[in-house]
């Protein structure tokens, strides 16, 4: 099943080609990314998650010379992202079905991204782990650079591709480094956590835990490496910034939490407290930066760096502590946090289109009074800056006392620094509140086209599911801890 999910999408890209009618290409897009949500539904239903290991595994030889197999399974830790990247691309495709300028070409792309994502997020070879990797991030390039906003989307592709080929090249680097020092040589990933071929922390085992930190610090992002992921969200499409924000950071912190702790634990348990260093001056440079942008999506852009500096946080936590509570309390909430970054950022990248599209502009100085026009895009957008701000009962805060919770016995330090952050970034989104909604309305905005139904149905799965992780925190908690302390894939197997 799982090789039917990662590829459907692939054959529902060709099969856009094989008319030239505009409706009919629309019902293909439309049609393959809900048949592969449906199948990610079912996948998920018949998961045993009360065990949470390694499950729907598939494996046959690939390229048997270098030890790479087409090796694809799911846990605890990957089936939530999985079907993060199905529903999102789902609504993705929903929210632009019926617009004239979505063509084939548009429609694909999107698809071929979704391949990418479910196919990285599924594999334990790392072959295929970086070709999955590179089908994410390539079809970004060509949706902001031809489909972005009129000005400088050409240079912002540009920005996003190189950043992105120098964490790719360095995430490759790593990959080498630990098939070359496998013996005998392979690419499967539960073999290398098995043997530990880089244990301890030679000079070795400190360049591949450099490189991973690079290449998936680019795609989180981490200060300094993040300067291309403002100008991204700025040029990019309404559903590209959605896409950008809620699936395509994943990958990072994906990444760092499946390849880099378990492989070279010893290694980045010596950079751990850099790590910590560098995630809470993310957390709080991406919050204080946010407070002085005068265009809302920008300042949604910042927020992302405020909120995966507490994921990189996480990590570093993990990295350090001997006891197994705390490792898996940081890690789990390092994974909650992922899940739910992209429920929430989801919804407001999508809340920040719908209102640009009716008032034809993004800037603070020319918003206001939102709430008296639009009185249920007012509240569904103060419910999703409130969630963003890590409210209890919503999902962001679940993640957040997590990862103070397993960083408070190693960096005290840190988890204040944290908690710091969270204070300048409620700070920053009720400002961003009382900006948008409140105050007097202009008068050519008193007829404001309220949201349609299709908008509210685009909305409605993530507000649903930012309620559900919020006041139901356990089950993912318990499914993530248990990805991430047992089986092959765990974070305790061979370092700690």
């Amino acid at each position: 099943m799982l090789t039917l999910i990662t590829f459907l999408p692939l054959l529902g890209a060709a099969l856009l080609y094989t008319t030239r009618n505009r409706q009919v290409q629309r019902w293909i897009a439309i049609s393959t990314a809900a048949l592969v949500l449906g199948l990610g539904v079912v996948l998920a239903a018949l998961f045993n998650w009360q065990r949470g290991s390694l499950q729907f595994e598939e494996r046959v030889p690939w390229i048997p010379t270098l030890g790479s197999s087409y090796h694809l399974a799911v846990d605890g830790l990957s089936l939530p992202l999985l079907l993060l990247s199905a529903l999102l691309t789902f609504l993705v495709i929903l929210y632009v079905w019926k617009r004239e300028t979505a063509s084939r070409e548009y429609f694909a792309l999107y698809l071929v991204m979704e391949t990418g994502l479910i196919g990285f997020f599924s594999t334990l070879d790392l072959l295929l782990f970086y070709v999955f990797f590179e089908i994410a991030l390539v079809p970004m390039y060509f949706i902001i650079g031809i489909w972005g906003h009129e000005g400088k989307r050409v240079q912002a592709a540009m920005k996003f591709f190189l950043y992105t080929r120098v964490g790719s090249l360095a995430v490759l680097l790593s990959i080498l480094g630990l098939y070359l020092t496998t013996n005998p040589h392979t690419f499967d990933l539960p073999t290398i956590i098995a043997a530990q071929p880089l244990k301890g922390t030679s000079g070795v085992a400190f360049l591949v835990s450099l490189g991973f930190l690079i290449g998936f610090g680019i795609k989180l992002p981490i200060v300094p490496l993040h300067s291309w992921l403002p100008d991204a969200h700025t040029e990019a499409p309404t559903e590209g910034s959605v896409i950008l924000a809620a699936l395509l950071l994943k990958l990072g912190g994906y990444g760092l939490l499946r390849l880099a702790l378990p492989t070279v634990p010893q290694a980045l348990s010596a950079w751990s407290a850099p790590i910590a260093a560098i995630a809470v001056i993310s957390a709080i440079y991406g919050a204080a930066v946010a407070m002085a942008q005068t265009d809302l999506k920008r300042l949604i852009a910042f927020s992302s760096i405020n909120h995966m500096g507490y994921v990189l946080l996480g990590v570093a936590a993990a990295a350090l502590s001997a006891n197994p509570a705390d490792r898996a309390a940081a890690a789990s909430g390092a994974a909650y946090q992922l899940v739910a970054h992209g429920l929430v950022t989801g919804a407001l990248f999508f809340l920040v289109g719908m209102l640009a599209d009716r008032t034809g502009t993004r800037e603070f100085a020319r918003l206001s009074g939102i709430w008296a026009a639009l009185p249920l895009y007012g509240s569904i957008f103060a419910f999703a800056l409130f969630a963003s701000l890590g409210l209890p009962a919503l999902a962001h805060f679940a993640a957040e006392v997590q990862i103070v919770l397993g960083t408070l016995g190693i960096y005290r330090w840190a988890a204040f620094g944290m908690l710091f952050g969270i204070l300048i970034t409620t700070a920053m989104f009720l400002w961003t509140l009382q900006r948008v909604l409140f105050g007097k309305l202009p008068a050519a905005w008193i007829a404001l086209p309220r949201l349609k139904p299709g908008e509210v149905a685009t909305l409605l799965p993530l507000l649903a599911l930012i309620v559900l992780l919020g006041i139901l925190p356990g089950p993912l908690v318990s499914i993530l801890t248990t990805a991430l302390s047992v089986g092959p894939l765990g974070l305790l197997v061979g370092g700690r």
